[in-house]
């Protein structure tokens, strides 16, 4: 795996976005407004999730405003997003039916991406979302801890395999207490850190996608297919408030 070889060159993680080099959408004029939608009976649309190719997918299945995200759960800035923007995105405007929101993986900063992606999606659609805001919630926490790695571990985590790279990440970070206390046995934790099958999807992706010049930096949000140049809630409200939601 090549990326291992850049193991811990970006503990810093401060550079995941291109910023506003991004995107291409910068609202233009206003679109009419789109329709809100009521969800199914007994739900709220923000229930509603489902696994895709590349992600998950949250919201309306026909909303005419598509949202995706490819991030990173330890880029700094995508963080910052989350942290702002998840919960007005998700409440006013995925709510609404008038917006759906897809995550899609993007091992920005190479394999000590790897160990929270792996984690992240070693659960069911239900608990996806709430398991990603809530590791970007503690996203400084996991950063804090690997940066505290003596020498000594980053020697063993370097020239470790990489599935025991992985494991041996997640523990410095504290990410196996931080899944177990939400709901994840630490055998299955185990388990999915040693995926191959995983590792080897979120590889392709991350390589799929930055070859064919989808993904830049992190995040980079798409809305119906067009690049948005927005790497912060503040930027990108508005651009769905132009785009009808």
């Amino acid at each position: 795996m090549k990326f291992l070889a850049l193991l811990l060159a970006p503990l810093a993680l401060v550079a995941c976005s291109k910023g506003g080099d991004a995107g291409t959408a910068n609202g233009g004029t206003p679109a009419a407004p789109v329709a809100a939608k009521a969800p199914p009976a007994g739900q709220h649309w923000t229930d509603v999730v489902a696994q895709t190719k590349e992600g998950y997918v949250m919201g309306n299945p026909d909303a005419p405003l598509k949202l995706v995200e490819y991030g990173s759960r330890l880029c700094p800035t995508c963080g910052a997003l989350a942290r702002e923007g998840y919960a007005p995105l998700t409440s006013k405007y995925v709510d609404s039916g008038k917006v759906s929101l897809e995550f899609r993986e993007f091992l920005v900063h190479g394999a000590i991406d790897m160990p929270p992606t792996l984690l992240g999606n070693c659960t069911g659609k239900d608990a996806f979302f709430p398991l990603l805001e809530q590791m970007y919630a503690n996203q400084q926490s996991f950063l804090d801890k690997m940066q505290s790695a003596s020498p000594a571990v980053q020697q063993q985590i370097q020239s470790a395999k990489p599935v025991d790279a992985f494991r041996m990440m997640a523990q410095q970070m504290g990410l196996i207490d931080f899944v177990k206390q939400r709901g994840i046995p630490e055998a299955k934790a185990m388990q999915c850190l040693a995926d191959q099958g995983q590792i080897d999807r979120w590889t392709k992706q991350t390589a799929d996608k930055g070859a064919d010049g989808t993904v830049q930096g992190t995040p980079t949000l798409i809305l119906n297919g067009q690049k948005l140049d927005a790497i912060t809630w503040g930027q990108l409200e508005p651009l769905l408030k132009a785009a009808g939601a």
